[in-house]
């Protein structure tokens, strides 16, 4: 039986890297493809089977300790030949002859999508905003142009693969030679090789960096929106397609107004004078300024309705309303002769007594219903 260190050619103490390089070194030079005689093809499945098992370390250690894990016995895995096509078909051994097998994996990849938090005020929701987003990501190498090579050098065929990208093993097994098929590991699967990588990515063919994005939101978004931006995100390895980028909104809460659906609502606070006369005034919106008319006994709780001053839908034209309820304040310091002036108004409206209202939460409810209808 043969000692899997005799056969890579390494010290018992060798490290993984060492059985790495030695098993290169053999596989490049007893391959079936470039060694085709039975000879050399009876070393290469020795070779190939002492680097599985030295590779991992689980059975290494195991087959330090004296555990036989040779299944060719140092001889030729000769016989069990009646099943070999039927799992050729299956495990993709056959690759001569016009069959078809694995096909190499692309460098190339999709690059992945990134997310960026924008924080918008209350007036950028109803009008839209422009914001030119610094973004930390992935973006193309500009040395290499995503090739990964250094400038006037190219990836070439894998020795050891010839291209395809992956190389077949033979497993003998109680149904008789199993040919299987597995990534190479020299070339990771891809079928070439990389002599000289790019100095500027090491290879990837591209780079972290910061860039701007420049982003038209629109109006009508609400906090814990997510607009997608597709191909904005980072650039794929070896320069592959953009992912997408993601904003999510974040609206700040605004000091006179708040949002209700496509409406905006605020709190107008009259004197008990202005409530009673009636009065006309002006308030600051998102769109400047509004005259109010408050008609002469206005109650606390009636909601004065401004057409067109709202926000306008994400997916509409038409605008939203601005809600102005009404909060008549009652005077709490009164001097004397202020005092004998309320006194005389209510001897002569002869103002009823205090009582519970015939619905109780009538007051209650237009406030609270002020800011859902």
């Amino acid at each position: 039986m043969a000692d899997h260190y005799e056969v890579l050619g390494v010290e018992r103490d060798a490290s993984p890297e060492d059985i790495k390089k030695a098993y290169r070194r053999l596989a490049r030079q007893l391959h079936p493809d470039v060694n085709p005689g039975d000879d050399a093809s009876e070393r290469f499945k020795l070779v190939t089977h002492a680097y599985d098992v030295l590779s991992d370390p689980e059975q290494r250690r195991r087959y330090d300790m004296g555990g036989d894990q040779n299944p060719f016995g140092g001889g030729g895995a000769a016989g069990f030949g009646g099943f070999s096509d039927i799992f050729e078909t299956f495990f993709g051994g056959a690759q001569s002859g016009g069959g078809r097998g694995p096909r190499p994996r692309s460098r190339r990849e999709r690059g992945q999508d990134a997310l960026v938090r924008v924080t918008l005020g209350l007036g950028d929701v109803v009008f839209g905003a422009h914001r030119d987003l610094e973004v930390d990501t992935a973006v193309l190498c500009e040395t290499c142009k995503g090739a990964c090579t250094q400038p006037g050098t190219s990836e070439v065929t894998c020795d050891i693969c010839h291209g395809s990208g992956h190389v077949q093993r033979t497993v003998r097994s109680l149904l008789g030679n199993v040919v299987t098929s597995a990534p190479c590991t020299v070339c990771q699967g891809h079928g070439t090789t990389i002599p000289y990588p790019c100095g500027t990515c090491q290879g990837q063919g591209r780079v972290r960096a910061r860039r701007t994005v420049s982003v038209d939101i629109p109006a009508g978004v609400e906090s814990g929106l997510r607009l997608q931006l597709p191909g904005s995100g980072e650039v794929g390895p070896a320069g592959g397609p953009n992912g997408d980028l993601y904003l999510e909104i974040t609206v700040d809460t605004h000091e006179s107004f708040s949002r209700d659906g496509d409406d905006l609502v605020a709190t107008l606070e009259v004197s008990m004078s202005d409530a009673i006369l009636g009065a006309t005034t002006s308030i600051q919106s998102l769109d400047g300024g509004v005259d109010l008319e408050v008609r002469p006994g206005v109650q606390s709780g009636d909601v004065l309705t401004i057409k067109g001053r709202g926000i306008t839908p994400l997916r509409g034209t038409q605008r939203g309303d601005l809600r102005v309820g009404v909060q008549v304040l009652t005077p709490t310091r009164l001097d004397h002769k202020e005092r004998a002036l309320i006194e005389e108004f209510a001897k002569r409206t002869k103002a009823p007594k205090p009582r519970l209202a015939e619905h109780q939460q009538g007051m209650f409810s237009k406030f609270r219903d002020r800011f859902r209808h």
